[in-house]
């Protein structure tokens, strides 16, 4: 029996989110700026040469386990359709003959969906990392993530960007432009001094709610599509400021970040409605009087988690705002690495459980 396991960072998105979502970077040109953190997708593939073609998967986040006794029993109904697209796309096929083997997946997340935080396209890409390392193919973290891209969007029609697939493959802090005929990842190389003072002046504050991106990036989509004014101006400027951020992150300037989160967080709500609620609207505006210089939704909207940029001498403050107003602040640090598989030895080492 053949045990590989595979894990994926989440993100963080500065700024140029939503830019990704077609059809905008296929007319406009998207761009977004984004970082990885040290909170994971996993996946644990086991593979027994038995001749039966079962797969077995078990969602430890939801307390599930499924078995599909035949390729055929991979429907999509809502119960783990991301597992059945990626074994459907991803198992090997007649006349290969490993196609006879049996798989289990064991699957978690240190963040479930509806966070913002990229968790079902970082479990996409965890998938087809086990199965790269199963398959003993070598694919490009690009190919990695648009494999993750063709799983969730083109074969599930799941709505949403590239950026999520792309910040799980590649890891770290990374520039990223989305067009019509191909996506360029430019990672950027920031001095420790500077990281350092970043992640010591933001805080993660999940805001007590979670959010179904499906809705809000369809309502986005259709007001851009019609070409609504506000909805296109927004991501306009959304997509400079992406390039603004870069520009400061790399010169130091992180005061100017903070004002330029606040602008995107501002700018964001444009994109269409219920991006922001009442409980996200309160803890931002007591983070902010508490001594935030600015921040963002780190999803598409609705709830998950709250990015926070603070004035380093108040960052107490800020953390206080947070809890009085219903949020909870989460430990964090950046992570530099994207995608990683490898194989495990010895028995001691199964799949968790």
């Amino acid at each position: 029996m053949d045990l590989l396991r595979s894990k994926a960072p989440l993100r963080l998105s500065f700024a140029g989110g939503g830019t990704d979502v077609s059809p905008y970077p296929e007319e406009r040109g998207g761009a977004v700026l984004n970082c990885t953190i040290n909170k994971f997708a996993y996946a644990t593939l086991s593979i027994s040469v038995d001749g039966a073609k079962r797969a077995s998967v078990h969602s430890l986040d939801y307390n599930l386990s499924v078995n599909y006794e035949k390729p055929e029993d991979l429907v999509y109904n809502g119960e783990l359709d991301l597992v059945k697209a990626a074994l459907r796309l991803l198992r090997p096929v007649p006349p290969d003959a490993r196609h006879s083997d049996s798989v289990e997946l064991y699957l978690h997340s240190d963040a479930p969906p509806g966070t913002g935080l990229g968790s079902s396209s970082t479990i996409t890409v965890a998938l087809v990392g086990a199965f790269q390392h199963y398959l003993r193919s070598v694919w490009t973290p690009y190919e990695v993530a648009e494999l993750a891209y063709r799983i969730e969007r083109q074969e599930l029609g799941m709505k949403g960007g590239r950026q999520d697939q792309y910040a799980a493959a590649f890891g770290g802090f990374n520039f990223m432009e989305f067009g019509k005929d191909r996506s360029v990842v430019t990672p950027l190389r920031i001095p420790n001094e500077i990281l350092n003072e970043l992640a010591y002046r933001m805080l993660l504050c999940y805001t007590g709610t979670g959010h179904y991106s499906n809705d809000i990036i369809e309502r986005q989509t259709s007001s851009y599509t019609e070409k609504r004014a506000s909805t296109v101006e927004a991501l306009d400027a959304t997509r400079a400021l992406a390039l603004d951020m870069k520009a400061e992150l790399l010169r130091g300037n992180l005061d100017e970040m903070g004002r330029l989160l606040d602008l995107g967080w501002q700018l964001k709500k444009n994109f269409t409605d219920g991006i922001s609620t009442k409980q996200i609207d309160r803890i931002y505006e007591r983070a902010k009087a508490g001594g935030a210089l600015g921040g963002k939704l780190v999803g598409a909207g609705g709830g998950g988690y709250l990015m926070l940029f603070c004035d380093p001498q108040r960052r107490a403050e800020v953390a206080k705002a947070i809890n009085a107003s219903g949020g909870s602040v989460v430990d964090f640090a950046f992570e530099p690495l994207g995608l990683q598989t490898w194989s495990v030895r010895g028995s001691s080492m199964g799949p968790p459980g």
